[in-house]
């Protein structure tokens, strides 16, 4: 559908300038009518690819604004429209006036929002669907920020963790690599002037430069390649369930990952519930959002078991995915209908979880990187220097 650029007026004499996607520009024309806008000039823009991407952290300042607007009685258009203009992100930017467009068009908050899945997740799209229907949109919108700006904060721990190790592990190949590729060789025309015999280790290390220079583009294509087919083997459903389970069975880190998807898992499924969304429709989101394909399918047959007149908590334990105690108090909830105010308890519960978890494997990995680079550069500096000290020797 092509994108027309018009400048309106409005009876109060105001020039209004926008952008709205019609089918021609009669339809602009009628449209703006609707609206009760005098046209002054409609343009045909050519068709431009939208740069930028819209982080959480736009989406939450989004979210709050909104609901302060709707609280303080400005109209659902007049809200979205005074959005559109103040949004710092252009991609956001963008996406509002959409909605600012179908909103006005007669669409709900909630259908204009999900014509956009890459700026509002189905979570978020349900939630402001529950709001609009009990009249309570700016409640709504203020929960879901707080929840977001938590979520955001689950993720940016987790990310965190990952972080420390790889830094580390790219400073120490990058170290091994000018060692082999730089220094080693010198050492290498030193040793064959001399005729020397070289020891073991030394022959080793020689080794590994003279591969590395005479043949990195085979190692380098040894590596892509192996990247590539494990990313085509997680893209297959055998795949993704074999690696996201092996990720859970990796000491400390598998720790980190099941406590965040449980967090994510209890928040996620609580605010929903709480927000008027149906159990089932709660679980059919939480599933999407879980980022494991174990936990995913976890709770998919926990949602079956819904379905089928069973409880939650029954396939959750039949899965082994989640810790007893979250089973325990997940059936509690169920038991005194307060199933929402317990998850959420939950993932309070496991939000300090994860922080303790980072904190243990960042003190954990610490040690054993500092070893590692003790190890590989140090004994490479040795195995060089072993010649020289059998040069004094014979000397002495």
């Amino acid at each position: 559908m092509p994108t027309f650029a018009y400048t309106a007026r409005t009876l109060g004499g105001e020039l209004k300038t926008a952008t709205m996607d019609a089918a021609s520009r009669d339809e602009v024309v009628a449209q703006l009518r609707r609206q009760k806008l005098i046209v002054v000039k409609i343009d045909e823009e050519k068709a431009k690819k939208r740069q930028g991407r819209i982080k959480t952290r736009d989406i939450v300042i989004f979210t709050r604004q909104f609901a302060t607007m709707i609280n303080a009685g400005l109209p659902l258009v007049q809200a979205l429209d005074i959005l559109s203009r103040q949004s710092e992100n252009k991609a956001l930017q963008d996406v509002t006036r959409q909605v600012v467009y179908d909103v006005e068009s007669g669409h709900t908050v909630a259908d204009a929002l999900r014509r956009h899945p890459k700026a509002f997740t189905d979570l978020y799209v349900n939630r402001v669907a529950a709001g609009e229907a009990g009249g309570i949109l700016d409640t709504i919108l203020l929960r879901l920020a707080t929840f977001l700006e938590k979520n955001d904060a689950l993720v940016g721990k987790v990310k965190s963790a990952m972080i420390y190790p790889g830094v580390i592990m790219s400073v120490a190949v990058v170290a091994i690599v000018v060692l082999l590729i730089f220094v080693i060789p010198v050492f290498q025309t030193m040793f064959a002037s001399v005729n020397l015999s070289l020891p073991l280790p030394t022959r080793v290390v020689i080794g590994l430069s003279s591969f590395l220079k005479h043949y990195w583009w085979l190692l380098g294509g040894a590596i892509w390649g192996g990247i590539f087919m494990l990313r085509q083997f997680y893209r297959t459903p055998t795949g993704k369930l074999r690696v996201d389970s092996f990720m859970l069975r990796v000491p400390v880190l598998g720790g980190l990952l099941r406590k965040s998807a449980v967090s994510r898992f209890t928040r996620t499924l609580g605010t929903l519930i709480s927000s008027g969304v149906s159990i089932l429709d709660g679980l059919e989101i939480t599933a999407k959002t879980a980022g494991n394909q174990v936990i995913h399918n976890a709770i998919m047959e926990s949602r079956s078991s819904i379905a089928g007149g069973d409880t939650i908590s029954a396939p959750l334990q039949k899965s082994n995915v989640f810790p007893p105690m979250v089973i325990s108090m997940i059936a509690v909830g169920e038991q005194t209908g307060g199933l929402d105010e317990m998850l959420t308890k939950i993932a309070d519960f496991y939000d300090t979880e994860v922080d303790t978890a980072v904190s243990g494997l960042l003190s954990l990995m610490e040690p054993i990187m500092i070893v590692f680079l003790g190890v590989v550069v140090g004994g490479m500096v040795v195995a060089m220097y072993l010649p020289i000290f059998d040069m004094i020797n014979a000397v002495q």
